[in-house]
């Protein structure tokens, strides 16, 4: 073979033992080390002064290109070869520059070879909801499925309608459609992801730590020691699942935010404006939902700015304290309301026994709780929030009916009898009223996940603004009206100021505490899954032993809730104060501008204003729990029941 001998470098470079320089201007691609001392040469400086495809075909387009002689730099072609044909063979003196252009070859295939040879192509989105798997994977799915594909046909037999549907169709209305998409919004409480997801895991995977998940947390991993496992189980990293874009309109959204304010809250404002008086209750009614109106846009306002959860904003902004010290007060405030609501569902259902049984018969409250205790163990197995939906529709039935009676009855009582004795201010147990306004008011949980589920989230605050004015209009009337009908013998539960020898009121009291207790699995769903995500990495699907840790943990939490239930029984309007004032005053008043202060604000104007809500929240709290504290321990005893007033013995 004739031709000097490729020089040693470039064997070195083939093989990988380059060493940097600063020669030439292109990227040092094939740089591997700097340790070596071998010169270093640059695979698209060499490829320079090498003949190429396109090279060669101008070459071959002459007649005479094999017989031109000269300097030409080595790029000599021989005639008729395309691209496809090209090989330094062909060309004069091939055989010595062989070795070259086999240096060049192999170069570009090692870094070929080190980039990933795979590729990303999202599924598309379907172009109609008739061709969308996940509108028929939910409760009722196949049926609205297949009256869409229906509605898309021009006739109800017609084939080629069911997978060509018309846009000039009009659609049947979806009347569960809204109620759907809050269960779904239930499951992302606070913009949490509490669905399950075990179903991800293999037979020998496990989550990783919340420290891992973080995106402000170390996540590195532990060094492996002598006692370490040869082969750890595989781990997995919990992700945030993609939350498909939302398609909710203004008027939905309304209607979903209507859902979440409007609840058993309401009951307890007509003994609160007892505790706060006529006037004063009025006006820290208007301005309790103002500033939780402003509250709750700067919450939104966060999250436009930092994509993440409620505590994760906290955990973003402030750390991994900040995540925690939110998500405590979360599962807190959910454990008071489901104790506040198994205790006004124990007194609903005692009332109803007394009536019915012309008050023969007698169940104490701790026996009711008790057995409220036995129908939510079960529930609390539920790991998807979508099984709980035919018992939260059933109660928001069950709670419109209750709440239309009341009304009904209190305008009957007003124009019969005309206003009962009433006070202005009760500078005794004005604190209550606070409290129990506050827990009126609160559902800061469903405020970011009705926001992701709209379609424009721009236009959320003036949804929320409008349904802030409609839920204020509705709690003013059903407070003032129920307490200037019953004055002074205003009940804590105001379904027991009814007449309790009247079918009807008996049969609202069953449904209205049977839609309660229907709606309390919901309402603890949140706490129980926020806490488990934390306390448990492992999965239960393939290990039964850590399966039965979880469910123990779950019927720890019920019980939790029933034990604090028992010990609020006695007094559930100071209960209910209690909540609202050591639990959502935080969630309102002190968490969203905390937020705001460090993700959004950037004027002194917005800096000063955030600081002095939250110092504002800070002494609210500390005031207001600490007398409701003390009127606790200073409590009157109730007023006689409707037994105590028929003067009929129990047995």
């Amino acid at each position: 073979m004739s031709g000097s001998p490729i020089p040693e470098s470039l064997t070195a470079s083939v093989t990988g033992r380059l060493t940097p320089t600063n020669y030439g201007s292109f990227n040092s691609r094939s740089q591997v080390g700097t340790g070596s001392v071998a010169p270093y040469e640059d695979v698209d400086v060499v490829k320079r002064h090498l003949v190429q495809p396109s090279d060669a075909g101008d070459l071959a387009d002459s007649e005479e290109a094999s017989l031109i002689s000269g300097p030409t730099k080595g790029k000599q072609a021989d005639n008729n070869f395309g691209d496809d044909e090209f090989s330094s063979l062909q060309l004069q003196g091939g055989d010595v520059t062989r070795p070259i252009y086999k240096w060049t070859e192999q170069a570009e295939r090692q870094n070929k070879m080190q980039r990933s040879k795979s590729f990303h192509q999202p599924r598309p989105e379907p172009e109609h909801d008739t061709l969308d798997i996940n509108s028929i994977k939910v409760p009722g799915g196949f049926r609205r499925n297949h009256l869409r594909r229906l509605a898309g046909s021009p006739s109800g037999t017609e084939r080629r309608g069911l997978y060509q549907p018309q846009v000039e169709a009009q659609q049947p209305p979806l009347f569960t459609s809204s109620f759907l998409e809050f269960l779904t919004i239930y499951g992302h409480f606070a913009g949490e992801e509490l669905e399950e997801d075990d179903e991800a895991l293999g037979p020998n995977e496990y989550f990783s730590s919340g420290e891992d998940t973080d995106g402000y947390g170390s996540g590195e991993d532990h060094e492996p020691m002598e006692d370490s496992a040869l082969l750890p189980p595989s781990k997995r990293r919990r992700r945030r699942k993609v939350r498909t874009t939302g398609n909710n309109s203004p008027t939905n959204a309304m209607m979903l935010l209507l859902k979440s304010f409007v609840g058993t809250g309401v009951l307890f404002l007509p003994r609160a404006y007892l505790n706060g008086g006529m006037i004063f209750s009025n006006a820290v009614l208007v301005c309790v939902a103002m500033l939780s109106y402003y509250c709750f846009v700067l919450l939104v306002n966060t999250r436009l700015r930092v994509d993440g959860s409620f505590g994760d904003m906290g955990g973003i902004l402030y750390g991994k304290w900040m995540r925690f010290v939110i998500l405590s007060s979360i599962v807190i405030s959910q454990i008071g309301f489901v104790a506040a609501y198994t205790v006004f569902t124990a007194e609903n259902l005692q009332a109803f026994i007394k009536a019915v049984s012309n008050c023969k018969t007698s169940i104490s409250i701790p026996w009711l709780i008790l057995m409220q205790m036995v129908i939510f163990l079960p529930f609390s197995l539920l790991r998807d929030i979508g099984k709980l939906g035919f018992t939260a529709l059933i109660a928001d039935a069950f709670i419109l009916i209750g709440l239309a009676y009341l009304l009904y009855y209190d305008i009957i009582t007003l124009n019969a009898e005309g206003v009962a004795d009433i006070i202005l201010f009760n500078d005794d147990n004005w604190t209550l009223f606070i409290g129990t306004a506050i827990f009126t008011f609160e559902g800061i949980g469903l405020i970011i996940p009705i926001q992701e589920s709209m379609r424009h989230p721009e236009k959320f605050p003036k949804v929320l603004l409008l349904v802030m004015a409609i839920i204020t209009v509705l709690f003013t009337v059903m407070g003032a009206v129920s307490y200037a009908a019953y004055g002074s013998d205003t009940e804590t539960v105001v379904l027991l100021n009814l007449p309790q020898d009247n079918h009807m009121v008996n049969a609202v009291q069953l449904l209205y505490s049977c839609a309660i207790l229907l709606s309390t699995p919901l309402q603890i769903f949140p706490a129980i899954r926020i806490v488990e995500t934390e306390l448990f990495t492992r999965s239960g699907k393939y290990n039964p032993y850590i399966k039965w840790q979880k469910n123990v943990f779950r019927f720890f939490m019920v019980m939790l809730c029933a034990g604090i239930a028992w010990g609020g029984a006695d007094h559930l309007d100071k209960f209910v104060a209690l909540v609202g004032n050591f639990a959502c005053i935080p969630l309102v008043y002190i968490y969203p501008p905390l937020l705001h202060l460090r993700g959004v604000a950037r004027t002194k104007w917005w800096k000063y204003s955030d600081m002095v809500l939250c110092a504002f929240g800070l002494v609210a709290m500390a005031y207001t729990t600490s007398l409701t504290v003390l009127s606790w321990a200073n409590s009157e005893p109730k007023n006689p029941g409707y037994c105590d007033k028929k003067g009929t013995g129990l047995i």
